[in-house]
């Protein structure tokens, strides 16, 4: 889970709520592209240099401007109603993990791309718990599996980059890319968990050999 914020002082957690709410308004209003920190800084009241001591980066700005609906997410997700949640098979949890992914990059796809530079979306905790989260769901439906990388690759099929691309550039609607996913899942997937099985029959015997 995204780690909770440490006590702070009062003028340094109004500082940064006023940040984050700055932040917010001009992503909204102009697209996180066209938004610098010292765009932020200056709507917000603050030097530049605050601003980079409190986040680090643009890209983790916008994480934290992104951190109360990731942390809802996670929360349906971990402790949600099936089968997003626990209760449901594997299978169609991690069907059902896909396709709200899917349903958040709808809403903030532009904000997730400018969270995801270079290889920090590896890196990120989001990412570490999705890829822990489709890692456990893979290793219950099919032990027998390489849960740990499948997870990489299908998490692949859902970043924001690749989610622009499909969405604006080639116009596939999103409940396509939800079936598609479903798809995928299935193809990666046996119906029943590798241990469950039924153990194949033996050969028949020729007849008169004993």
């Amino acid at each position: 889970m995204i780690e909770p914020e440490a006590a702070e002082r009062a003028d340094a957690a109004r500082n940064r709520a006023r940040i984050l709410t700055t932040a917010a308004k001009l992503f909204s209003e102009r697209g996180p592209d066209c938004v610098s920190i010292d765009d932020v800084a200056d709507a917000a009241g603050v030097g530049k240099g605050t601003v980079f001591r409190r986040f680090g980066s643009r890209a983790a700005l916008v994480r934290a401007v992104l951190g109360e609906r990731e942390r809802r997410f996670q929360e349906e997700f971990i402790r949600g109603a099936p089968p997003l949640g626990p209760g449901a098979p594997p299978r169609q949890r991690l069907i059902a993990f896909g396709e709200a992914l899917l349903d958040l990059l709808e809403r903030h796809a532009p904000l997730l791309v400018a969270a995801e530079v270079g290889g920090e979306r590896f890196l990120s905790a989001p990412y570490g718990v999705y890829r822990l989260h489709a890692t456990l769901l893979l290793r219950e439906a099919d032990p027998g599996c390489d849960a740990e990388l499948l997870a990489d690759l299908l998490l692949g099929a859902l970043s924001a980059e690749q989610f622009i691309y499909l969405r604006e550039l080639r116009g596939v609607p999103l409940e396509r890319l939800k079936r598609a996913w479903t798809d995928l899942v299935s193809r990666s997937l046996p119906r029943e968990p590798a241990a469950a099985r039924a153990p194949a029959a033996p050969a028949a015997r020729a007849p008169g050999r004993s």
